[in-house]
C-alpha cells in the first residue's frame, strides 16, 4: 500500500482533472469563439456537454469499476484523458471541439469515479476523514484553475491549455502505474460479481442509502444555487467590482477548506451522521439568517457574513453524507459513488433554470433555494431514523 503521504495528494490529484478541465479553459471562451468564427455561445455549450459526458461516464464506469478493479479504471481513464486532451489542442472547428469535450469527460469520469473507493478502502470506519482530506486539496483546483488559464494565455494561445492538460494527465499516469497498487488491485475475490443493472439494484434497494444519497444531492443543489448566482449577487444586486468578488469567492472557498480541515480532525470521535446532524442544524440558521439579511436588504457585508458559516456548513455536510452512503457497501462503492456523482451534477444543473424562473432582481431567491435545500436535508435525516437500518 502506498505512503499516505503520496496516496492522498494523487487521489485527489486524479479528482482535480474534473475541475481543472472546467475551469482552465473559461478565459479562454472568447478567443475560442474567434479562433471557430462562431458565437460564444455555442463554446459556452462545451461545458454542457463535459458535465453531460462526465455524469454518463460515472454511470458506466462505475459498476464496471466495482467488477473489474480501480487500478485499471484509473489507468483507462487517464489514458484516454490524454489522449483527448492532445487532440483538443488541434481541433479545427467548433464540431470536432464539442465532441472531444463530451468524449474528455466521459473517458476521464473512469479515473476519478473509483476515488472514494479507494478513501474507503484506507480509511474504514473514518472515511469522512479521508474525504475531507482529498475535498481540502481538491478544492484548490477550482480556485487556481482561471489563474492558470489566464497566464496560459498571456504565454500563448488557446491550444496550450489542452497540453498542459494533456501532459497533467500523463504525469498522473506514469505516477499512477509506479506507485498506486492496493490491496485490493491484485484481490478479484473483493470485487463485485454484480450485473450491471444489478449493481445499481443492490445500490438503490440497500436499507438506508436512499435518503442520506438525498442528503448530499440537496447539499450539492444549494452548492450549486451559491455557483451560479454568486457573480450576478455580488457584481449586480450589490455593485462590486471583479476583484471584490474574487476576493469574496476566495474567502468562501476558504471556508469550505477550513470545513474540511475542522471535520478531519473530529469526525473520528463524534462519527459521520453526529457531524452531518450538527452541521445540517448550524447550516439551517445560518441559511435563514442569509435569507433575512437579503429580506432586509442590508448591506453586502451581511451577506458575507452569513454565506461564510453557511458555506462551511455545506462542506461538512456533503463529505459526510457521501461518507454514510459509501460506508453501507463493500464491493459496490464504484457504483454508489456514479449515483452519487451522477445525481448531484443532474440536481445542480436544475439550479440555474430554478433561479431563473424565480427571478426577481434581489438576492432573495438564491437565499430562499439554499435554505430550502438545507431544511429539506434536516427533514431527510429526521425519515431517516424511522428507516430500518441495513
Amino acid at each position: 500500500m502506498p505512503n499516505l503521504a503520496l496516496l492522498i495528494p494523487m487521489l485527489a490529484a486524479i479528482v482535480a482533472i474534473t475541475p481543472l478541465a472546467i475551469d482552465m479553459y473559461l478565459p479562454a471562451m472568447a478567443t475560442l469563439a474567434n479562433s471557430f468564427d462562431t458565437g460564444i455561445t455555442l463554446v459556452q455549450q462545451s461545458l454542457s456537454l463535459y458535465l453531460a459526458g462526465y455524469a454518463l461516464g460515472m454511470l458506466c464506469f462505475g459498476p464496471l469499476a466495482d467488477r473489474y478493479g480501480r487500478r485499471k479504471m484509473v489507468i483507462i481513464g487517464l489514458t484516454g484523458f490524454m489522449i483527448t486532451s492532445f487532440a483538443l489542442a488541434f481541433v479545427q472547428s467548433i464540431e470536432a471541439f464539442l465532441t472531444l469535450r463530451f468524449f474528455q469527460a466521459f473517458i476521464g469520469a473512469a479515473a476519478t469515479v473509483v476515488v472514494p473507493g479507494y478513501i474507503k478502502e484506507v480509511y474504514g470506519k473514518n472515511t469522512a476523514k479521508g474525504m475531507s482530506y482529498v475535498s481540502l486539496i481538491m478544492m484548490l483546483a477550482p480556485l487556481i484553475a482561471p489563474s492558470i488559464g489566464s497566464l496560459i494565455l498571456e504565454l500563448g494561445e488557446w491550444h496550450l491549455i489542452f497540453f498542459i492538460l494533456a501532459f497533467y494527465a500523463c504525469a498522473l499516469l506514469i505516477l499512477v502505474c509506479l506507485k498506486l497498487n492496493m490491496p485490493s488491485d491484485s484481490d478479484s475475490m473483493s470485487r463485485s460479481s454484480k450485473s450491471f443493472f444489478g449493481a445499481y439494484a443492490t445500490v438503490f434497494t440497500k436499507p438506508g442509502v436512499k435518503l442520506n444519497i438525498t442528503c448530499g444531492v440537496l447539499t450539492s443543489f444549494a452548492f450549486f444555487c451559491y455557483l451560479t448566482a454568486s457573480p450576478f449577487v455580488y457584481m449586480e444586486v450589490f455593485g462590486l467590482d471583479k476583484s471584490l468578488f474574487a476576493i469574496l469567492f476566495s474567502i468562501n472557498v476558504g471556508a469550505l477548506m477550513l470545513a474540511n480541515v475542522v471535520n478531519s480532525k473530529i469526525v473520528g470521535r463524534y462519527g459521520s451522521k453526529r457531524m452531518l446532524r450538527a452541521s445540517t442544524i448550524m447550516g439551517v440558521f445560518a441559511a435563514s439568517g442569509l435569507l433575512l439579511v437579503n429580506m432586509l436588504d442590508l448591506n453586502y457585508l451581511f451577506t458575507v457574513i452569513m454565506l461564510l458559516p453557511l458555506m462551511a456548513c455545506l462542506g461538512v455536510m456533503s463529505v459526510n453524507a457521501d461518507a454514510i452512503v459509501l460506508m453501507k457497501f463493500q464491493q459496490e462503492t464504484g457504483t454508489a459513488t456514479a449515483v452519487i456523482g451522477t445525481l448531484r451534477f443532474g440536481f445542480g444543473a436544475v439550479a440555474g433554470p430554478l433561479l431563473a424562473l424565480f427571478y426577481t432582481g434581489t438576492a432573495v431567491p438564491f437565499s430562499a433555494l439554499m435554505l430550502a435545500a438545507v431544511i429539506l436535508v434536516g427533514l431527510c435525516q429526521l425519515l431517516g431514523k424511522r428507516e430500518p437500518r441495513g
